[in-house]
């Protein structure tokens, strides 16, 4: 465990740079998952391969996460699905590199082919619609770095596991009160996203008033239950 890292102290810096993105989210899977080792990531032979497959070269960014959590799936694909490189593609328009899907098919989350020159490009959202001549590559976050921690902080709180619980929450003064948010995700002005929050041994994501929560370990989720009262999922 990384006793030194803190959620909110150490987020300013990895936003300004991917290497000190990549040493946050390192930092958080040791100290709230489970430490990353050298077969947690993607081998550069499969990145290189999908690059020939695909006639694409790979940003500097995404080669640099998929070698450092690339197989690590309980910090990448809880709910939403982080694609293995053999599973990127290219979408129907020829607009934009595909690297990870919504769980229902409703979204996916992609690289302009414009952009995949930058070694930290901004990573686009396209949603699923009835439409299909509505549908357009929309900014997400700014650099694909970014973009990764983010979701790392939100399927981490998306884990089957008795430490993570989710429930129908209003109180948002209540939330600002008592925990401090993080200065992060930064998305684009007028478009709605996660809001994180925490505390000592808690974690919390605030999706439009669906509040998710992981604690460190039972007791503290038991305890914070017992003073947030909601429709918790598990009873």
């Amino acid at each position: 465990m990384t006793d030194s890292f803190d959620l909110v102290r150490d987020l300013p810096s990895a936003l300004r740079d991917r290497t000190a993105a990549w040493a946050y989210i390192r930092d958080f899977a040791a100290t709230w998952r489970t430490p990353l080792a050298p077969g947690d990531g993607t081998p550069d032979a499969e990145l290189t391969a999908v690059e020939a497959n695909l006639g694409v070269r790979l940003p500097e960014a995404l080669r640099e996460a998929y070698a450092l959590f690339g197989r690590r799936a309980d910090l990448h694909s809880n709910m939403q699905t982080l694609l293995s490189p053999d599973e990127f593609y290219v979408d129907d328009r020829k607009e934009a590199l595909v690297f990870r899907e919504e769980n229902q098919g409703v979204a996916s989350w992609g690289v302009l082919l414009t952009d995949l020159d930058q070694a930290d490009p901004p990573v686009r959202m396209r949603a699923d619609l009835a439409d299909k001549e509505a549908e357009r590559w929309e900014n997400w976050l700014a650099a694909f770095s970014t973009a990764c921690i983010e979701i790392v902080l939100f399927e981490a709180l998306q884990a089957d596991e008795p430490v993570c619980d989710h429930g129908d929450f209003e109180d948002f003064d209540e939330l600002e009160r008592r925990f401090t948010r993080l200065p992060f995700p930064s998305y684009p002005e007028g478009e709605e996203g996660e809001a994180f929050y925490t505390a000592p041994g808690l974690l919390l994501c605030d999706a439009g008033g669906w509040l998710s929560v992981r604690a460190r370990d039972e007791e503290t989720l038991d305890r914070f239950r017992d003073d947030f009262p909601a429709d918790w999922l598990t009873p």
